[in-house]
């Protein structure tokens, strides 16, 4: 079943590796849309029937980028174009011993990390507030079909949870606290939950990809490898694009 994917990243640098990795397939672009708050959808076909990618560069961090995703589907629903899958796509910080530099990381869950309270016995997420939901699970007709065209392309990754952080973590002892309370975590970014609230206020499926440009734990920029990770993110996507547009997401 064909059906048109909405990417969304937080800033144009990974919203042109996206664009290279579909042009690096069969699509092309065809027009630029543009979306309620000044922004801009860019639209691929593969020339294949009536289905395609759009590339949304959405804002860093989980507010912005739910603004914007939460945006630009509005803007295909009223046009009777919605969408059938979104993808929050980027590169993040690996967990040590899970996701390692240059490797790639497709969800399981989607977890906003720091969403909750502290309270003298410990964090309590949203959830256990009372109060919505912090995890959005990804059904395994996702990430099974997304992590074996990664294998199949011999591209290196892991499946597990991404979490969605506020504050980027810059210590040994955050790092620690956040493996500890998410034991099945693989990268850490700003923006997936922020994403998957708003694909879920429309119904729609969601899938968080990662290339991982840096270790989760103390900031070390020089050991940063920024330039590794979008060049995986778009081969990441060149090996995805067929896969995601055939796949069903139900669980």
């Amino acid at each position: 079943m064909h059906r048109r994917i909405l990417i969304v990243t937080a800033v144009a640098a990974e919203a042109d590796s996206v664009a290279g990795g579909l042009a690096d397939g069969p699509a092309r672009p065809t027009a630029e849309l543009p979306v309620p708050g000044g922004l801009v959808l860019r639209r691929y076909e593969d020339g294949d029937g009536p289905h395609g990618v759009d590339v949304l560069v959405g804002g860093v961090g989980p507010a912005a980028v739910a603004a914007a995703t939460g945006a630009a589907l509005t803007r295909a629903a009223l046009a009777g174009e919605p969408y059938g899958l979104v993808v929050s796509a980027g590169i993040a910080g690996g967990f040590p011993g899970r996701a390692p530099l240059g490797s790639l990381v497709v969800s399981d869950a989607i977890v906003a990390a720091d969403l909750g309270a502290d309270t003298p016995d410990g964090y309590v997420p949203v959830d256990g507030l009372g109060f919505g939901r912090s995890v959005h699970r990804v059904p395994d007709a996702l990430t099974g079909p997304a992590a074996a065209a990664l294998a199949a392309a011999g591209l290196p990754h892991t499946t597990g949870a991404v979490l969605t952080v506020s504050t980027v973590t810059g210590t040994a002892a955050r790092a620690d606290e956040l493996a500890a309370r998410h034991p099945g975590a693989a990268a850490e970014a700003m923006e997936g939950f922020g994403v998957a609230e708003a694909a879920a206020a429309h119904g729609t499926p969601v899938l968080e990809l990662r290339a991982v440009s840096n270790a989760v734990g103390p900031r070390d920029r020089a050991a940063w490898r920024i330039g590794d990770a979008l060049a995986a993110l778009r081969r990441a996507v060149t090996a995805l694009a067929p896969t995601l547009s055939e796949a069903r997401p139900c669980s």
